[in-house]
């Protein structure tokens, strides 16, 4: 890749200047992290593979009229990207008791919830991104009233979204976290999808064996995260190829 400054460096994904204003460059990493970064690793290929997972996702919610950050794939690595102010906050989606949810409740991993619940978490890792109702939110001026009400129409049109394709080659969707951003057009400000979609910020269930194909593999020393990984993107059929030896960047600091 041409040199660019850092601008950004993140557990699973850095940002670099972008090649024209309003634009960045979002390069993904080997690196997995779990529980706050206290278990780190490095999986060969992880970074290619969730690359090309996301552009797969993007350009879905793009065709169904999501807005999203996403302009288009550069390498196996690396992608083009709308410059966004992050909203400070991970928004989940859950269709099923899992993770966190199911120890915090007491509920079975794996039962279906009788509607998608959207929550949200404040982004603060030194604060173990802990849980926050609508109301600190609103005090805190992390968004309005009516933010809120956009960023659950859009959490749940990406549910909509994400359970129908997965469910087509024979994943369940259980639950996912996406990034919100917001883009000013003039003296218009949009809110749209950012960060990524990947089974790093989802958890997918093989439908009739129940086996786990993101992070979890990871969390739970399950197996191979490339395998579980390369699983997803071979039934979505956006496989690449040679995942291991995706070049890496160069940086100027």
């Amino acid at each position: 890749m041409a040199r660019r400054k850092k601008i950004y460096e993140g557990k699973a994904k850095d940002l670099f200047e972008g090649p024209e204003p309003g634009t960045l460059v979002q390069y993904f990493k080997d690196d997995a992290t779990a529980f706050n970064a206290e278990k780190h690793d490095t999986i060969d290929g992880k970074g290619a593979l969730n690359n090309i997972l996301s552009e797969y996702f993007m350009n879905g919610l793009t065709q169904i009229g999501v807005p999203n950050h996403f302009i288009k794939r550069l390498n196996m690595r690396e992608q083009l990207i709308r410059s966004c102010e992050i909203v400070p906050l991970e928004v989940i989606v859950r269709n099923y008791a899992a993770g966190s949810m199911s120890k915090r409740m007491g509920i079975e991993e794996g039962t279906q919830l009788p509607r998608p619940i959207v929550e949200f978490s404040y982004k603060d890792d030194a604060l173990g991104d802990p849980l926050v109702p609508e109301e600190y939110i609103i005090a805190l001026n992390w968004a309005s009233q009516q933010d809120l009400d956009d960023i659950i129409s859009l959490a749940l049109r990406v549910n909509d979204f994400m359970s129908g394709v997965m469910y087509g080659v024979g994943i369940k969707l259980i639950d996912f976290k996406i990034e919100i951003g917001r883009v000013w057009e003039g003296d218009f400000m949009r809110l749209i999808v950012a960060d990524e979609i990947s089974p790093d910020s989802c958890r997918l269930w093989d439908i009739k064996t129940g086996e786990k194909l993101d992070k979890d593999v990871f969390r739970r020393d399950l197996g191979s995260l490339t395998d579980a990984y390369t699983e997803v993107a071979r039934r979505l059929g956006v496989l690449p190829g040679n995942v291991a030896n995706a070049p890496k960047p160069t940086i100027v600091h």
